[in-house]
């Protein structure tokens, strides 16, 4: 074998990887020196200056959908003090966690939810970011990108990719022209977002960071924002909430006489760009809709299940074709097993059936390779990225599964996804690399240029946590 040039990344074999088409075996694999994989060949014996990897090689996966900053809400909303509870209640007490949270405190919950994120199983992070102002919601002088930064530099200590979305926030509701007060750091009009994008550029390294935008809803948007930011920007992610919850639907029926999927079908001219956040209440009309204009959906199985959002249509979408990808929103849960599991057993729960996204008739007999194998190709277009996992060309992210957790031991090799996935608990991803660094190995972060490690990013996010909360 020729020597590899000097700029080139470790050279890396493992006895089975996930590549495009499902496994296959004894894989080399290298990053070039722009953190891109330039070769990936399946069948090649094991090279005496090859590091082997330790267990079955996976593609990281995006996490298509997040609001960092409620991450440090996550298990604090789950008493009521009412009759009742719903998304609605969880909003309001959400509103008092946005309205606090300095950018020191943004960037230690960050870097404390990227740590583990990237642990969970995720090489890059769609952020949503609506949180933009100071508390007086006014823009932080001289630099109104300050809560962004603040992300990015969590991730930066993390060694975690991101993509950030900066949102269009301009009224409280469909009749409403204004925000309410106590939305106040969310304002942001279309003008005001791409500004924030030309002020984003550098933030992370090239193969780290993609830029989009995103609406936040159409009650919260106008449709003139629409328009402008899908004129303004004709390659990169759009995205947008949408169907999340009943009322939302009753109140845009009210407005405009269609449901907001359909709303949008007709009026925003959807294209692969566009990716449609929970879409929860979705009739089969607009899946089909949906499916003709190539827009993909953001499922936030966890999320949906903590509010009360709903069970998706899931296997309508499968069956339609759409894009799908993972997101983890509000943070309840960090990894991206249980959100695979609960996407299915939501499914199991309310039709009384068992692997309702397998699909046999087409030799996808595994749920959970079926699943895989659509929100690893749905996260990499919500991501900004053209191409995504084991291929030349690919950013060199992976997944090194540690068959020695318990949920793993003595699973057979094809099985191992399945059991990944539907088998609990567990560490199941022993080292975790991004862009060609290893970021994790041995289930411990490993400190970047920043020279953090897993416990400061934990004691500094512990005493965020505490002075957030503190009476």
């Amino acid at each position: 074998m020729a020597e590899a040039p000097a700029t080139a990344g470790p050279l890396l074999w493992a006895a089975r990887a996930w590549l495009p088409g499902g496994w296959h075996q004894d894989v080399l694999l290298q990053a070039g020196a722009d953190g891109c994989w330039s070769r990936v060949q399946a069948g090649v014996p094991a090279p005496a200056d090859a590091q082997v990897l330790a267990g079955p090689a996976l593609p990281g996966l995006v996490d298509a959908h997040s609001h960092a900053f409620q991450r440090a809400f996550a298990g604090l909303a789950e008493r009521r003090a009412r009759d009742q509870d719903d998304f609605w209640g969880w909003r309001e007490r959400m509103y008092g966690v946005a309205l606090r949270v300095t950018p020191d405190q943004q960037h230690a919950i960050a870097a404390q939810l990227y740590s583990e994120l990237l642990r969970g199983g995720y090489t890059q992070v769609c952020e949503f970011h609506y949180l933009h102002h100071a508390p007086d919601g006014k823009p932080y002088p001289g630099d109104p990108v300050r809560l962004l930064r603040a992300l990015a530099a969590g991730a930066a200590e993390v060694g975690i990719g991101l993509t950030l979305l900066p949102t269009v926030y301009e009224r409280a509701g469909f009749a409403q022209p204004a925000l309410r007060e106590d939305q106040r750091r969310f304002r942001a009009s279309a003008d005001a977002v791409l500004a924030m994008q030309a002020a984003l550029a550098g933030v992370l390294p090239a193969p780290l960071l993609r830029v989009g935008a995103a609406l936040h809803s159409l009650r919260a948007a106008t449709p003139e924002s629409l328009q402008r930011l899908a004129d303004q920007m004709p390659t990169a992610p759009l995205h947008i909430h949408v169907a999340e919850q009943t009322l939302e639907v009753q109140d845009c029926l009210a407005a405009t006489g269609l449901r907001p999927i359909e709303w949008l079908c007709r009026h925003a001219a959807l294209d692969a760009r566009w990716h449609l956040v929970h879409a929860t209440h979705a009739t089969p009309d607009e899946i089909d809709s949906v499916a003709g204009t190539g827009a993909g959906v953001v499922l936030c199985p966890s999320t949906e299940a903590n509010l009360g959002d709903g069970v998706a249509d899931l296997p309508g979408w499968l069956a339609a074709g759409v894009p799908l990808s993972l997101g983890s929103d509000s943070h309840v849960t960090r990894s991206m097993p249980e959100e695979l599991r609960l996407l299915e057993y939501s499914q199991r729960f309310v039709r009384r059936e068992r692997c309702v996204a397998a699909d046999p008739a087409r030799d996808e007999g595994s749920t959970a390779a079926r699943l895989w194998r659509r929100v690893l190709a749905g996260g990499a277009a919500a991501a900004g990225y053209g191409s995504w996992g084991l291929q030349a060309g690919a950013r060199a992210d992976l997944l090194v599964v540690d068959t020695q957790s318990p949920a793993l031991l003595g699973i057979a090799p094809d099985q191992v996804l399945d059991a990944l996935v539907f088998s609990s608990p567990g560490r199941p991803f022993r080292d975790v690399m991004v862009a060609g660094a290893w970021r994790s190995q041995n289930h411990h972060l490993l400190p970047t240029t920043a020279g953090l490690d897993s416990a400061a990013i934990a004691a500094r996010f512990a005493g965020a946590m505490e002075t957030l909360w503190s009476p």
